[in-house]
């Protein structure tokens, strides 16, 4: 007597990934995956105990390490993904999400502006500290 496989809900895609799968793509722990579960910001299918993620839970998680990166709490970025699923043809909330990613962008750009500047003054300050070092070093070789 041979075994079926077991039941899969109907509703999972053929493009699926392990808890593993998703840590070691984004080099996260599989405690950070469950935490974001907990928080409500990706939502696996469950077959007996085991997490499946599907290709949107992925994308969030790329969008969760990105906002992550750019300074984003985890509160702003579930209410990115509330305001998205919920702008889908309703005038008002897409007027809505419109505005809150014009100001994200707005934060953004005058980050990239204040990352600029300090480039700038590190790469001054390098530039100053390799001509003391070489003055030093001349002066060490005159003596």
């Amino acid at each position: 007597m041979t075994k079926s496989p077991p039941a899969q809900p109907a509703d999972i895609s053929a493009e699926t990934y392990s808890i593993g799968d998703l840590a070691r793509e984004f080099e996260i722990t599989t405690r950070a995956l469950r935490f974001y579960e907990d928080e409500g910001l990706l939502a696996p299918a469950r077959v007996g105990r085991r997490r499946l993620y599907r290709r949107r839970d992925r994308d969030r998680l790329k969008l969760i390490m990105r906002g992550k990166r750019l300074g984003f709490t985890l509160a702003e970025i579930r209410e990115t993904f509330i305001l998205y699923d919920q702008a889908h043809g309703e005038s008002k909330q897409l007027r809505y999400y419109l505005q809150v990613l014009k100001e994200k962008r707005q934060q953004l750009q005058q980050q990239a502006v204040d990352i600029q500047q300090a480039l700038d003054e590190l790469e001054q300050s390098y530039q100053r500290c390799q001509e003391l070092l070489e003055q030093q070093e001349t002066s060490a070789s005159e003596k």
